[in-house]
């Protein structure tokens, strides 16, 4: 049922955003083709709104690996905006695409982040990682925040979008703590559970296979020779000892297990 409610959403806001701005063209170039030769149909948003759901759910997974870096879920909606536009310019797609698939991001993310209702009764996803702001890259995510942040503020001023309450338990002798409404069911902890202990599996292999040491292929031996000398001028001294001298110039004597003479010493 909340996959159908999710599915109605997304297509009724995308095919509403996009007429709305194909009769703003109309009314600022008066061509008639934007009123009666653009169909707008197809599941351009609706394919929108799946990549933020999985966005959500598992953002931190590795798609693939390119020399540029790795494109993970919080790359592909905004990967795939402008390659759909520069597909639209090249001619291989329709215009309608690139501006339904952009409504569909639009509005499956404001009913995910704002309105969706989760079995505990609170509504939306507060976080951090769900921010409008994140499926920019880093570089520019600062100035879209001041932007979004901006935006949400007058939406909250005229009534279509709540406030964020956040909730401070001082009379915890643990510590404080936080309580922000929205995505905190069980299959919300489970998922953040899951994606952390991924964060520090990753971390403790990459750990360890830094610290590993090297096996070296043969045992280093240490000869046991005195400091103050640097070769063997002497012979050898009886035949139950034996020099051999290694590939690898270490000088390496065995001696069997006797009573120790003088030039044993």
């Amino acid at each position: 049922m909340e996959m159908l409610t999710f599915f109605a959403i997304v297509n009724f806001g995308v095919a509403v955003i996009t007429t709305a701005c194909y009769f703003i063209l109309y009314c600022c170039t008066f061509n008639t083709e934007y009123l009666f030769t653009v169909h707008i149909h197809g599941l351009a948003g609706y394919i929108a709104g799946v990549s933020v759901a999985v966005k959500q759910i598992m953002p931190d997974l590795v798609i693939i690996k390119t020399p540029f870096g790795k494109l993970s879920n919080r790359n592909i909606p905004l990967t795939v905006s402008f390659l759909s536009v520069i597909f639209k310019l090249v001619g291989l797609l329709d215009g309608t695409y690139p501006s339904m698939f952009f409504s569909g991001l639009l509005v499956s993310w404001v009913y995910l982040r704002f309105y969706q209702k989760h079995t505990n009764g609170s509504r939306g996803d507060m976080a951090d990682y769900f921010t409008f702001a994140s499926f920019f890259p880093n570089v520019i995510q600062p100035p879209i925040a001041v932007l979004s942040n901006s935006i949400h503020s007058g939406l909250v001023r005229i009534g279509i979008c709540r406030k964020v309450v956040r909730k401070f338990d001082i009379a915890n002798p643990t510590g404080i703590t936080v309580s922000v409404p929205g995505g905190t069911d069980q299959h919300d902890m489970e998922r953040r559970r899951q994606i952390a202990l991924k964060a520090l599996s990753e971390r403790l292999s990459k750990s360890y296979s830094d610290k590993q040491p090297l096996i070296p292929s043969k045992p280093n031996t240490k000869p046991l020779i005195p400091s103050n000398k640097s070769s063997v001028s002497e012979p050898i001294p009886s035949t139950s000892e034996q020099l051999q001298i290694l590939p690898s110039q270490h000088l390496q004597i065995n001696i069997p297990p006797s009573e120790p003479t003088k030039s044993d010493t």
